[in-house]
C-alpha cells in the first residue's frame, strides 16, 4: 500500500513539475514588456527582407516577423525598435543580449546551433546560394567563373560554400571581401568583382536595385542548401516557443485560410483548430505568457504567410521571387509547421 502510495505521489509530483515548466515566465518576455518594446536584429539593409524606406520605416519579410513578435506580445506590431546588423556583428549581438531576437537572412547550421548556445525556431525561407553576373561577361553558368573575382561578405556560410564550390571544380578564384549587402552592391555595380555570392533571394533582391536590373543574370546553379531562420539564445525556452509559434501561427494561417482580411470573420468557424488558433477555446496563449487572443493580433496586424511574402517579394514585386519551396506543402512545397493541437 505505501508502494502504491509512493508511485501515485511521485506521479502527481511529475505531473506538477510539467505542467509548471508549461507555464513557467520568459525572463526575456518581461525584459520586452518592461521595456516596452521588442529589440529586432536585422539586416543592415537589404531590399525585400530588412530596409528603410524612404521616411526611414524598417520595411521587408524579416522585419514583418518582428511586427509579428510584438503584436504577440503588445496587441501592437509596431513596438519594435530595429537593430541593423552584419554577418560579423549579428551573433555577438544575440549572445550579449543587445537584441531579443535575430530576424537576419541567418543560415540554421550545427555549429551556430549547437556550439555558439543559439536556438533556431524554425526555417521561415528555404534558400539556396547562387551567384550573379554582368551579362557582359558571358557566362551562363557558374562552373565558367574560374579565375574570376567574387564578391562575397565575411562572417557568412557562403565563405565556406564558395570555396568548396570551386575546389570541386577545380578552379581558381579571386575574393573581393565586403561588409555587408550594400558594399557587395556597390563593388559589384563598380566593376571591382565580376561576380557577386550570395543567397539566391538576396541576389534578387540585390540585383532589383542596380541602375540596369536586366543586364545582370542569376546564374542557375545552387551550391547549398540555406534554411534561414530567426534566432534566439538558448536557455530561455518560453522565449524560444513565442519566436517559433509566431512563426508557426502564420503558416498555420494561410494553410487555413485566415487572412488579415478575415479574421474577424473567422472567429466564427466552427473548425476546431481555428477555434484554438484565435482564442476562442482552451488557454494556449497562457502557455506562452500571452494573452488568448495573441495569435489573432499577429494576423491581424501583419497577414498570414503569403501575405507577407506576396508583399515583399513575390512575383509581383521588383524581387520577383516565386514561392518554389516556399509554397504550403499541400501545394508542392515544402512549408510546413506542427498544428494548434
Amino acid at each position: 500500500m505505501k508502494k502504491h502510495l509512493f508511485t501515485v505521489l511521485c506521479a502527481f509530483a511529475a505531473v506538477a513539475v510539467i505542467a509548471s515548466a508549461a507555464f513557467a515566465a520568459s525572463p526575456t518576455l518581461e525584459t520586452v514588456k518592461k521595456r516596452g518594446n521588442l529589440i529586432c536584429g536585422v539586416n543592415t539593409g537589404l531590399t525585400g527582407f530588412s530596409a528603410p524606406d524612404d521616411k526611414g520605416v524598417w520595411r521587408g519579410f524579416d522585419v514583418d516577423y518582428c511586427r509579428g513578435i510584438s503584436a504577440a506580445i503588445f496587441g501592437d506590431p509596431d513596438k519594435v525598435t530595429y537593430k541593423p546588423l552584419t554577418g560579423k556583428t549579428r551573433f555577438p549581438a544575440l549572445q550579449s543580449g543587445e537584441i531579443d531576437v535575430l530576424s537576419r537572412n541567418t543560415t540554421w547550421t550545427f555549429k551556430r546551433d549547437v556550439n555558439l548556445g543559439f536556438e533556431f525556431v524554425g526555417v521561415l525561407y528555404y534558400d539556396g546560394q547562387g551567384f550573379i553576373a554582368r551579362k557582359s561577361l558571358g557566362v551562363k553558368s557558374a562552373k565558367e567563373l574560374g579565375g574570376a573575382s567574387i564578391c562575397i561578405q565575411t562572417g557568412t556560410t557562403t565563405e565556406l560554400n564558395l570555396a568548396d564550390f570551386f575546389r570541386s571544380n577545380n578552379m581558381k578564384f579571386k575574393s573581393v571581401v565586403v561588409e555587408d549587402a550594400a558594399e557587395a552592391r556597390q563593388n559589384y555595380a563598380a566593376n571591382r568583382c565580376d561576380a557577386y555570392t550570395t543567397d539566391r533571394s538576396g541576389l534578387a533582391a540585390q540585383r532589383s536595385v542596380l541602375k540596369n536590373p536586366a543586364d545582370h543574370v542569376i546564374l542557375p546553379e545552387i551550391i547549398s542548401k540555406e534554411p534561414l531562420g530567426p534566432v534566439v539564445r538558448h536557455g530561455d525556452n518560453v522565449w524560444g516557443d513565442i519566436a517559433r509559434w509566431v512563426r508557426n501561427a502564420l503558416i498555420v494561417a494561410e494553410e487555413l485560410g485566415i487572412t488579415s482580411k478575415n479574421v474577424d470573420a473567422m472567429k466564427k468557424s466552427n473548425n476546431p483548430e481555428i477555434k484554438r488558433m484565435l482564442g476562442q477555446e482552451g488557454d494556449f496563449g497562457s502557455m506562452l505568457g500571452l494573452s488568448k487572443d495573441w495569435a489573432y493580433n499577429v494576423i491581424k496586424g501583419v497577414g498570414n504567410y503569403s501575405e507577407i511574402y506576396e508583399r515583399h517579394i513575390g512575383p509581383k514585386t521588383a524581387i520577383g521571387l516565386a514561392r518554389g519551396y516556399n509554397q504550403l506543402w499541400t501545394k508542392g512545397g515544402i512549408l510546413y509547421s506542427p498544428p494548434f493541437r
